[in-house]
């Protein structure tokens, strides 16, 4: 069995669908739900841009990354690594710094 952390390979993935209720797995999401018991995750990408409150083309452009990257990360399809997440990171604690960037560029512009 694996850690949460660590992905399935194909043929777990595979194993673990095939076994897998989705009705009954949606009704207890649901009810999980109703009952406030579920917990809202924020994709960490979509956190920081709402932080420093900016569009997905503006914080695009400061990252230096593409809109079709920014919401791969803010939808959870992809991760960002390296440089991004440390910007990204600095974006959740301390949001004014990458206001004020963003300023300096629009006024450079």
């Amino acid at each position: 069995m694996h850690s949460k952390t660590e992905p399935l390979n194909d043929a777990e993935l595979d194993a673990y669908e095939a076994e897998r209720d989705l009705a009954a797995d949606l009704l207890q999401a649901i009810g999980e739900m109703k009952a406030g018991d579920g917990r809202v995750v924020w994709p960490p990408a979509l956190a920081a841009r709402q932080e420093v409150r900016l569009s997905q083309a503006q914080f695009a452009k400061l990252l230096g990354v593409s809109i079709r990257t920014l919401q791969g990360w803010e939808q959870g399809r992809k991760q960002p690594s390296g440089a991004a997440r440390t910007l990204l990171a600095i974006a959740r604690r301390h949001p004014e710094v990458l206001r004020d960037v963003a300023e300096d560029l629009r006024t450079a512009d």
